[in-house]
């Protein structure tokens, strides 16, 4: 099967082998590397590729050296919270997805209830991840993953092992694995999941046979529904609350972590203004900085739900922003 995916790409690597070398030279020259000839073998026995057809379609793959500088640099590590939420919560991206939501209100509706997810995240993930499905990346995910798995030191595990989950899944999906685009880091499609989380959370919500939530948006809808399902969304508390503090807090707890090791009876105690939320309840204490100065936010267990899906605390507030501005904009017609 994989033989049938790949022959295009056969084809061009062969009367290409010129123009390759002359490219290969200047990056990571994959086809000579021990690492992949190593990673080739691997993958060949564990999952039933031909080793020599594997080695010929990474071996064309071209080094990126732009995808090493953009993840260098990820807009939640060097941007405020103020700037990150000026771009990503806009009046475009809430028009946009109260319109959305409009016209895919009963797929919206129908994969709530089926994974009891409030409907608003569905919509606000969409919206930040690729606009509503305009905005799914230009990438080539084989590079985009050869590149980081093989040269890309900080996450090389992580992303080798989803080049596999990607060479696994273009045999499941029938793809060619050289014409799929994503993001720099290999997300694809509405949701931009990246190769694991589609073979793992991905569901065929209309229907008709096929997981795609590269193009289909009922998919697509129901894809990020059941992933959140499945990281155990809960809907029976605020995501998160801003909050007051009573007196300067040590910033041991402030360290932007992700986990939710203290409780909301902790933080009280530590001087953070709490009302109306059960006191063994896990929660988080963030403070971002705002365009007016700093902002604290208390956040419980769905605000952690959304790390999942990019683990970013400054993401998830975004999410959480964005969500609501739908919601009240959907409502209002």
């Amino acid at each position: 099967m994989f033989v049938r995916l790949i022959g295009s790409a056969l084809i061009f690597i062969f009367v290409n082998t010129a123009a390759w070398a002359e490219a290969a030279a200047e990056g990571g020259n994959y086809g000579v590397r021990s690492d992949v000839a190593e990673y080739v073998q691997s993958v060949a026995t564990e999952h039933g590729f031909s080793a020599d057809e594997l080695k010929a379609l990474l071996s064309a793959v071209e080094f990126r050296s732009d995808i090493i500088e953009r993840i260098s640099k990820p807009a939640e590590k060097v941007w405020t919270w103020g700037r990150y939420k000026r771009h990503l919560v806009d009046e475009q991206r809430i028009a946009e997805g109260a319109v959305f939501w409009a016209e895919h209100a009963q797929t919206i509706e129908r994969a709530a209830q089926t994974f009891a997810v409030a409907p608003e995240i569905i919509v606000a993930i969409l919206g930040i991840e690729t606009r509503y499905g305009r905005i799914t990346g230009t990438y080539p995910v084989l590079e985009s993953l050869m590149t980081l798995g093989f040269d890309y030191p900080p996450r090389a595990a992580f992303f080798r092992k989803e080049l596999t989950e990607f060479l696994v899944l273009a045999r499941e999906e029938g793809k060619d694995p050289t014409t799929v685009t994503g993001s720099y880091a290999g997300a694809m499609g509405y949701g931009q999941f990246i190769s694991s989380s589609y073979r793992h959370y991905a569901v065929d919500f209309d229907d008709d046979g096929v997981r795609d939530i590269w193009a289909n948006p009922v998919d697509a809808i129901g894809s990020i529904a059941n992933y959140f399902h499945r990281h155990r969304w809960q809907g029976e508390q605020p995501r998160a609350v801003q909050v007051e503090l009573e007196r300067p807090i040590d910033s041991v707890y402030l360290d932007n972590g992700l986990d939710q090791t203290l409780t909301v009876a902790d933080y009280a105690k530590l001087g953070v203004r709490i009302n109306g939320l059960p006191e063994s309840l896990p929660a988080k204490l963030y403070e971002v900085i705002g365009d007016d100065g700093p902002e604290y936010w208390l956040a419980l267990h769905d605000f952690y739900v959304i790390t999942r899906y990019n683990r970013s605390h400054l993401y998830a507030l975004a999410v959480h922003h964005l969500a609501d501005l739908i919601k009240a904009r959907y409502a209002a017609g």
